[in-house]
């Protein structure tokens, strides 16, 4: 837990903005989608649409760091997970 608020907070104060980038999103998105772990999530209806309408969801995945950390650990993985499944309430 203590991971995930270090880096939005990373997030935040080194981007310096709280604009989304789509671009950077959407690339993030493509790369992820070379798993299969992923493609099981991205495709299921029930998190869906938090890839595209979730801030949250989409500001975690902005960043390039976050998202190189969840391709190579599984325990990266499993919090992203978890992360969705608390977005989802």
């Amino acid at each position: 837990m203590l991971d995930f608020v270090s880096d939005l907070l990373s997030g935040i104060l080194f981007n310096g903005s709280t604009t989304l980038d789509t671009n950077k999103i959407d690339k993030n998105i493509e790369k992820l989608q070379h798993y299969n772990w992923f493609n099981e999530i991205y495709h299921d209806d029930k998190y869906r649409k938090l890839f595209f309408a979730n801030r949250n969801v989409r500001n975690y995945l902005q960043n390039n760091f976050r998202v190189k950390k969840i391709i190579k650990k599984t325990l990266a993985q499993k919090r992203f997970i978890y992360f969705l499944n608390k977005q989802l309430k």
